[in-house]
């Protein structure tokens, strides 16, 4: 029996930043063995969770038509992940949301599960990724399983002028997982990233 019913998880793509390393483009749309990279990351979290929105500040209707609720952030000018965990958050009608970024198309299949385990075993209101690299352990918190209840203590933190993920979740007591395959979380940042993923450049 799952920790967490899987209906009572909704999954937050987030696609919301500027794409800045990818020389301004759209980094949910770029293509990824045929597809935009969001829809990968839809695709393989439809599975692993009840509900799927999508966090995207442009090209809404490119998102839209993905088949998943579209919602921009909830503050102006591209203020990072918080922002989109935030309007994930206010339209989210789970207890749980599980949020993502759109660049890492191979995450685990049992990425969902295993923090929803972990987050009950440690009764922590928050899960996050680990995964060891060069032999350090390296946190990934922007793939996060988190209560929807924590909406008040983000609306807070981040009107105080933060914006940084640690420092959001070191507020509350957070689980975290570590997996072993580290190249499941490789994110596409830049064009050469997308081309590595693709197998076309040296890693």
């Amino acid at each position: 029996m799952d920790a967490i019913p899987i209906d009572d998880i909704t999954g937050l793509v987030l696609c919301g930043g500027r794409g800045t390393r990818m020389g301004g483009a759209d980094k949910g749309l770029q293509t990824h063995q045929g597809m935009p990279l969001a829809m990968h990351a839809v695709l393989r979290l439809q599975g692993q969770v009840g509900h799927l929105m999508v966090n995207a500040n442009r090209n809404l209707s490119a998102y839209e038509s993905m088949g998943v609720p579209v919602w921009p952030d909830a503050l102006p000018d591209f203020p990072g992940p918080l922002a989109g965990w935030l309007a994930g958050l206010e339209h989210c009608e789970t207890p749980y949301l599980m949020a993502l970024p759109c660049d890492t198309p191979g995450f685990p299949l049992d990425l969902v599960s295993r923090l929803a385990q972990a987050l009950v075993a440690e009764n922590a209101d928050i899960a996050m990724v680990a995964t060891v690299e060069d032999g350090r352990l390296q946190q990934q918190p922007v793939f996060c399983l988190m209560k929807s209840t924590l909406l008040e203590s983000l609306v807070a933190f981040l009107h105080g002028g933060e914006r940084k993920i640690t420092a959001w979740t070191a507020q509350h007591r957070c689980a975290s997982v570590t997996f072993d395959d580290a190249d499941a979380f490789f994110n596409a940042n830049t064009l050469a990233d997308l081309q590595r993923l693709a197998g076309d450049a040296p890693a």
